[in-house]
């Protein structure tokens, strides 16, 4: 747990600047867009003047969390824009749900070469010290309870859309509550965000009752393409170019469904290739609990949690699922 301390060295940081830059890693998943959202509210209502950037497209689904049209680098501005001051100079850089230079593509490069301060807030184990300050819990389910404490501690008011945001947030990194990072201390926080005005079934319905065609019809030929090993313990999925060409889906729309194969009995481990067009495959893993997928994403460069992790790795597509069918199969054995 973070100390008195750790929140008073960030909220010293937050106090003196004026211009503040948020963001958060690469693929914005709800736990980073709920945490940006409530910090965009909070630190506006405290007159400093905020601006929002992501990394890579946000999943539609998660627009209604802000009011505004969020600028992506590599798509509405580059890395040289970025550093010659297009979106302003800040005195204050806050990263949420992150701590890892490989996680923030062209960001990172803009840290280097700035001055102002940083502020990480974080609950994942791999990191790469990015933050001046950091408020780094690695036991919290999702960053959203740091965010919350951070509140805490400021005192701000969390008013009804902060609570939605933070709840978002929570569910989201939870599985909706399913997941094994699922404790007493962040079902205590989730009743405090009801009480403040989350509506769970209506923001349910929002995330997971609200599928595109397109994304249907890309769910539909990643479920084609299952592939059962050791007896139906670790689970193979892929998506190439031509399924997202043939759907008319974004890569955005890839989020979550791996989840669709752990859905089997007696699946341990679950694995969804996706075909990048730079030429690398994005390989997501999950576990159901005896393997720990952080280990075999992090011998690749990637990271996150013992039973949801990432990574990415060199094409061809079978290259790929061989170099993660090697260490899974060491894990299985």
């Amino acid at each position: 747990m973070l100390s008195k301390t750790d929140f008073d060295k960030a909220l010293q940081l937050v106090r003196v600047a004026q211009k503040i830059l948020l963001t958060t890693h690469v693929r914005p998943d709800g736990d980073a867009c709920g945490c940006m959202a409530a910090l965009a509210e909070a630190l506006r209502g405290q007159g400093k003047d905020v601006r929002l950037l992501m990394l890579s497209e946000m999943p539609q689904w998660y627009g209604f969390l802000f009011d505004e049209k969020i600028p992506v680098l590599g798509k509405d501005l580059k890395v040289e824009d970025l550093k010659g001051g297009a979106l302003g100079e800040f005195d204050l850089a806050i990263i949420v749900d992150t701590n890892s230079n490989n996680q923030l593509p062209g960001f990172a490069e803009y840290l280097k070469g700035r001055k102002g301060k940083v502020l990480v807030i974080d609950h994942h184990l791999t990191g790469d010290k990015l933050g001046d300050v950091e408020l780094v819990d690695t036991g919290a389910s999702a960053a959203a309870l740091i965010v919350l404490d951070l509140f805490k501690a400021a005192g701000w008011k969390v008013t009804e859309s902060v609570a939605e945001a933070l709840f978002v947030a929570i569910a989201t990194d939870t599985g909706w509550f399913r997941f094994s990072n699922t404790d007493a201390r962040t079902l205590r926080v989730c009743a405090e965000l009801i009480e403040k005005g989350a509506e769970p079934t209506s923001l349910y319905r929002r995330l997971y009752e609200n599928f595109s065609p397109a994304r249907f019809k890309l769910m539909t030929a990643m479920l084609e393409s299952l592939e059962l090993h050791f007896d139906g313990r670790y689970a193979v999925q892929y998506l190439t170019l031509n399924d997202f060409a043939r759907s008319g889906a974004h890569f955005s729309d890839t989020e979550n469904l791996i989840d669709e194969c752990q859905r089997i009995a007696g699946v341990e481990v679950a694995a969804l290739f996706v075909e990048l067009e730079d030429g690398r495959i994005k390989c997501s893993l999950r576990s159901k609990g005896a393997v720990d997928v952080r280990q075999i994403c992090q011998q690749f460069g990637g990271g996150g949690h013992k039973q949801a992790a990432g990574t990415h790795l060199q094409g061809p597509l079978e290259k790929a699922r061989q170099a993660i069918f090697d260490k899974v199969c060491e894990k299985l054995a």
